[in-house]
């Protein structure tokens, strides 16, 4: 199974962190892979969803924060 770790606002910012979570060894669920690529949640608007698999999303949250608030501090 899957765990959303975090929703980002941005498809190209959902990229970037992607890659840098398999650079980092972890395994994150690309865009084709159980949902339309780019789609935000139509009833809510959290944003593009990262999910990794359930036995690497407590160590995978902390780095995806982490990454997340230098990317956005442009």
């Amino acid at each position: 199974m899957y765990e959303t770790i975090a929703h980002v606002p941005d498809p190209s910012l959902a990229r970037v962190l992607i890659a840098a979570l398999q650079a980092h060894g972890f395994h994150p669920m690309e865009g084709g892979e159980g949902g339309l690529p780019g789609v935000t949640d139509p009833f809510f608007g959290k944003g593009i969803p990262i999910r990794v698999p359930d036995d690497e999303a407590a160590d995978c949250r902390v780095l995806a924060e982490d990454l997340l608030k230098q990317m956005l501090k442009r």
